[in-house]
């Protein structure tokens, strides 16, 4: 027979409550059939030996009590009156004579009746014949001597005794063994209802606390009373809770406090960075200064520049953080936006466009000028021309596909090239972009319902595709 595996077996007899009850039933199955089997057994053992003592004895003492009357040698009639006292299922032998009005003797085997002739006592076998019982005896009638001692007469009994009776009794116990078990196996069932019933509650909640705390009420504690295991338990779970409320409520204090000195850090900045960029320009456009003061003019120019650009990036990253940015959609011709993105970066005589007119999707321009800057951007600094812009519809949505002609991502790098200030090759710690730019662009399209995929394009180079939800249609 083939066995069920783990996974085959339905959900609902996975439970605690089918196992623990049919474990009762096993236990109640296995504990009465072997109470009932040794009942029975103890009891077929003293109801046959009863009846065949019984009748063993009845037989002895009637032999003995007809033997001194017998005239010896006997010849044919005092063998059938023998027989007539005794009963019909008596068969007298003597010498090659029996009885005529008596049992077969072809039911007793020929080692019976050998040791029958061969000892001065009484021989009994247990026999099945037409469908029951039947105790087979053999005896000799013996004979005393003057002297008083007992010797073989030459008379043989045989006689054949049912234990029909006996077998009745013996059904009885057998049948009372099956009412039995048909009693305990449902009280089992229902014992087990009662202690699984006990058993699961407290388990039951505990599941549901767990399950609250899962769902972030970290207020959720369990009643503890008694001092079982599963209050234990309980307590345990409470403890780890409360341990968990206090972790979490201190991370919350200390990210709060984290992003709330970055966004009061790059406010403050932006004004000075502002007065800075100024003085740059002005700086950067003055004629009279050394070639080394021009040189020292424009390196720190463009270092406020990248300051600015990240302390933007700072800023922007707060508001996603307080889940304050806000998004200003308006039905828009999605290729003509991104065309304008291009040409005001300088980007068109460098990047491959593929911009279908007649694309109108509801969208932020501002948020979505800052994706296809940061996906173009990242794909001209990091990657190799050509770079190219794909425009499509697919199904309802509008993609975006860009890809240059890189060596393209890592496979360790795709999972991660979303995270802030994440590079993947350190050797450019020090680059042009904050860090923050795949990371803005990507919280931008989900602020649209959309979102960004990285990966590598079959030619090789890097490719990332946004999706934004496009127009509904009206039925």
């Amino acid at each position: 027979m083939k066995l069920p595996r783990p996974r085959d077996i339905p959900l609902w007899a996975k439970g605690i409550r089918p196992r623990l009850i049919l474990a009762f039933i096993v236990v109640a199955l296995v504990a009465t059939v072997a109470a009932s089997g040794a009942s029975y057994v103890s009891g077929r053992r003293a109801v046959l030996t009863a009846a065949q003592d019984d009748y063993m004895t009845t037989l002895r003492d009637n032999i003995n009590t007809i033997a001194p009357t017998i005239t010896m040698p006997p010849d044919q009639t005092t063998l059938d009156l023998v027989a007539r006292k005794l009963g019909y299922d008596a068969t007298i032998v003597y010498q090659g004579m029996n009885s005529s009005q008596s049992a077969a003797l072809s039911w007793f085997p020929d080692d019976l009746r050998s040791e029958v002739r061969a000892a001065n006592q009484l021989f009994f076998q247990r026999v099945d014949r037409y469908g029951g019982p039947y105790l087979l005896v053999g005896m000799p009638v013996l004979a005393f001597r003057p002297d008083g001692t007992a010797t073989h007469s030459g008379i043989e009994v045989y006689a054949v005794h049912s234990l029909y009776t006996a077998q009745q009794s013996i059904e009885e116990f057998a049948d009372n063994g099956w009412k039995t078990a048909a009693v305990a196996i449902p009280l089992a069932m229902l014992i087990a209802l009662l202690a699984a019933g006990a058993v699961l509650r407290p388990v039951r909640r505990l599941r549901d606390a767990a399950r609250s705390l899962a769902k972030g009420d970290l207020s959720t504690r369990l009643v503890t009373t008694g001092s079982d295991e599963l209050t234990d338990l309980a307590r345990t779970f409470n403890d780890t809770a409360a341990s968990l409320e206090a972790s979490m409520t201190e991370l919350r204090r200390m990210e709060a406090d984290a992003r709330r000195f970055v966004a009061d850090v790059s406010h403050e900045l932006r004004t000075p960075l502002a007065a800075m960029t100024a003085v740059n320009e002005i700086l950067e456009e003055e004629t009279g200064l050394t070639p080394d003061a021009g040189q020292a003019a424009r390196l720190v120019g463009g270092e406020t520049r990248k300051l600015a650009r990240l302390v933007e990036d700072l800023i922007e990253i707060s508001r996603f953080d307080a889940q304050t940015a806000m998004l200003d959609t308006h039905r828009e011709d999605v290729g003509a936006m991104i065309a304008g993105t291009l040409r005001t970066r300088g980007w068109t005589e460098s990047v491959e466009a593929d911009l279908p007119a007649g694309v109108f999707a509801p969208v932020d321009r501002r948020r979505l000028d800052v994706i296809v800057a940061n996906l173009v951007g990242n794909a001209l600094r990091h990657g190799e021309q050509p770079v190219r812009v794909v425009l499509r519809r697919e199904g309802a949505d509008v993609v975006v596909e860009v890809t240059d002609s890189g060596p393209g991502l890592a496979p360790d790098v795709v999972p991660q090239v979303f995270g802030r200030f994440y590079k993947a090759d350190a050797a450019r710690a020090r680059s042009e972009g904050s860090g923050l730019g795949l990371s803005i662009a990507l919280k931008n399209a989900n602020l649209h319902g959309g979102g960004i995929e990285a990966g590598n394009s079959p030619d090789g180079g890097a490719r990332f595709v946004l999706r934004l939800p496009g127009e509904r249609s009206e039925v």
